[in-house]
């Protein structure tokens, strides 16, 4: 659906749910946005989770088997990210109002507190990579001070949303476009071991992978791209066209990710335990194209911060999103001074499981039954089966892939016990557990819509 042609550039984002979204983003506008969220620090700090997912100690997968593993998870991660953004840019909506449409008013705050939940993690977690990052290349220094100079540059990026976008799409993508450039000519020039090496006794398999773990680490790396899949109506609302919408968010993020991953990677086949970005900073002119790398990371954060205000105010329409932008910042900040990354693989896994079948469940309603025609007023009624059907997807990625996530895991290895039930080397958490939130939401959708065709027919 385009909107108007008419020139809307000094319009910002609405300070409130009342007011109608503008509809100013670009297809470039967009790519440039979802391909800086695509480039993330945590691409360099958490690639490890590729390589040992769901375990602890030395990798349990080579190299080049992360890397299919990441290829895979993050292009069908952007394809589903393409299809949050559809609905949108559709009915100029953010994420979580659109959710009354799905589940209906009140129960559409279940998952915008958790989606609140998961971005006030996000963001904090984005802080504690900056203020780490900033430590490491300035070889230490007061790292509360990155983190606090980090709070507040994204907090005031969160009072202009479409501003700093345009100014993403204007200043920034070129540059971490040349950083990357320059990063992967400089790893090769230093020579890359053996990326196919078999990583110890777990290893089976082609690249010397073993698929049971193979499918976990797949799953890890659509969990980071499907972890903006509740947010991506926030930005995508204001594109010009659903088509720009869905290109921009499931080509240019899906790219750039693999592109940040795979560079993660050959980061850790260089390590020499000089720190997690040490062969970096090792590189000639390391420290200088870091630097853009380090600065851009709190594009990462402003999203979470604006988006996490932007859900806030399903719950309290009428909130400035400018004061909830304001606390929030500083409370991202607080956290990262108090909190580290110890559980991250664990956070990972709970995001993938309440999001992905969330997705299926938004796809078979929004795409497959109901045209796009959803009521998202403040008394939509309650859709109960649309829950249900979220709650199947939710239980069938925790039976396959529990996670690490301490008594929440313990309860679904017990249930995993009590069914008799083996996970087997080829079953994908994510990809089941969105097919399976798919056909429950399918069928429940066709068994309504038959009711209430016999009682308008009595």
């Amino acid at each position: 659906m385009a909107s108007s042609t008419a020139d809307t550039t000094g319009q910002e984002a609405p300070l409130t749910l009342d007011q109608p979204a503008p509809r100013v983003l670009s297809f470039w506008d967009q790519s440039a946005f979802w391909a800086n969220l695509g480039v993330s620090l945590f691409a360099f700090s958490g690639a490890y989770t590729v390589l040992a997912p769901n375990t602890e100690g030395a990798a349990q997968i080579s190299i080049a088997a992360g890397i299919v593993a990441m290829i895979i998870g993050t292009v069908v991660g952007g394809l589903m990210l393409g299809l949050a953004a559809v609905p949108g840019a559709k009915t100029g909506k953010p994420a979580m109002m659109l959710l009354r449409g799905l589940f209906g008013a009140k129960l559409s705050y279940v998952p915008t507190v958790l989606n609140i939940a998961q971005l006030i993690g996000w963001g904090t977690f984005e802080l504690i990579v900056i203020g780490n990052a900033a430590e490491e290349m300035f070889g230490g220094g007061p790292r509360w001070l990155y983190v606090v100079v980090a709070g507040v540059i994204t907090t005031v990026l969160t009072i202009w949303p479409l501003g700093s976008v345009r100014l993403l799409r204007r200043f920034v993508t070129v540059g971490v476009g040349v950083a990357l450039l320059w990063f992967y000519i400089q790893f090769f020039r230093e020579g890359l071991p053996d990326l196919t090496a078999d990583p110890g006794p777990e290893g089976s398999g082609p690249f010397g992978a073993d698929w049971s773990l193979f499918w976990i680490a797949t799953d890890a790396a659509l969990a980071v791209s499907i972890s903006w899949m509740p947010v991506a109506a926030d930005y995508t609302r204001h594109s010009r066209s659903t088509k720009a919408a869905f290109g921009a968010a499931s080509g240019a993020y899906g790219l750039t990710q693999i592109l940040a991953y795979i560079l993660g990677l050959f980061a850790l086949a260089l390590s020499t335990g000089d720190g997690t970005y040490g062969p970096f900073l090792s590189v000639t002119l390391g420290a200088a194209f870091f630097f853009i790398l380090v600065l851009r990371e709190a594009d990462q954060s402003f999203a979470n911060v604006y988006s996490t205000a932007v859900s806030i105010q399903n719950l309290a329409p009428r909130v400035d999103r400018r004061a909830l932008s304001i606390g929030l910042g500083a409370l991202i900040t607080v956290l990262a001074l108090w909190l580290d990354m110890d559980d991250y693989f664990g956070f990972l896994g709970l995001i993938g499981s309440v999001f992905v079948p969330l997705l299926g469940v938004l796809v078979a309603d929004f795409f497959l039954r109901s045209g796009g025609e959803w009521n998202t007023s403040a008394d939509a009624p309650s859709r109960w089966g649309m829950i249900l059907a979220w709650l199947v997807g939710l239980s069938v990625y925790q039976l396959i892939n529990p996670g690490d996530a301490g008594v929440w895991t313990d309860a679904w290895v017990r249930v995993q016990e009590w069914l008799h039930f083996t996970k087997q080397p080829w079953m994908s958490a994510s990809l089941l557990s969105f097919l399976a939130a798919v056909a429950v939401a399918w069928l429940v959708g066709r068994f309504v819509d038959r009711r209430a065709s016999v009682s308008a027919r009595g």
